[in-house]
């Protein structure tokens, strides 16, 4: 990544941030993610909402984001996302701070406020790691409406094995689901992957392509 000189100003964006993360401090929220398994090395509780508040408040930033994403709060990561600039974001960086999350929800945040924005987008969507790389293929189905189809069929061989693993079933369905509502054309394309995916021998991809089939018979229904 590149290295960029600190300098007061950002300094001092830095510090207010950091005061008013923990201002919004919840042991409720805290203890309640611990239980479900979302463990943070320091998180001060405070909801995606209010962070985002919070970040409206401040211009988008490369040099703050960095800083923010270096103190390692889950606030400070989640803040960093929100306020970083995509054109300023090199592909190292992508690879640094997907490798470096810990949880679930970080990678959410990162691909939905952040990622997903980069020119990098479509190529590290084939190589990221498998929740961040179904999340960022579902995101950009969503988002960026001037992308081709040809643009997303390079996917589909980096989806098949993923289809096999349980773990990622939710987030799995959620892309294709994506994919299938985009465009009747690209919809054709998922059909003829799903029906692929439902001879394989796993029952997990087994199961998601017939409902997925079934969604997509439901939408053709619909929309005759």
């Amino acid at each position: 990544m590149d290295i960029l000189l600190d300098d007061p100003a950002t300094e001092k964006q830095f510090k207010e941030i950091l005061a008013k993360i923990r201002l919004r401090k919840n042991g409720e929220t805290v203890a309640l993610m611990k239980k479900m398994g979302v463990n943070y090395k320091i998180n001060w509780g405070a909801s995606i909402i209010h962070l985002r508040e919070l970040a409206k408040d401040y211009d988008k930033n490369h040099l703050l984001a960095l800083k923010l994403w270096n103190k390692g709060w889950r606030e400070t990561m989640i803040v960093a996302s929100m306020i970083d600039v995509p054109d300023e974001m090199s592909e190292e960086q992508m690879d640094y701070w997907t490798k470096s999350t810990e949880t679930v929800e970080l990678i959410e945040q990162l691909v939905a406020n952040l990622f997903v924005h980069s020119k990098f987008a479509f190529v590290k969507a084939l190589y990221l790691v498998h929740y961040a790389g179904l999340q960022m293929i579902g995101r950009l189905a969503m988002v960026d409406k001037k992308a081709i189809n040809e643009m997303f069929e390079p996917f589909f061989s980096v989806m098949a094995p993923l289809a096999k693993d349980p773990q990622l079933g939710q987030v799995f369905y959620r892309t294709m689901t994506a994919l299938i509502n985009r465009d009747p054309d690209l919809c054709k394309t998922c059909e003829a992957f799903l029906l692929e995916v439902k001879e394989m021998e796993e029952e997990q991809a087994k199961n998601m392509a017939t409902v997925l089939l079934e969604d997509i018979a439901d939408l053709k229904q619909d929309l005759a």
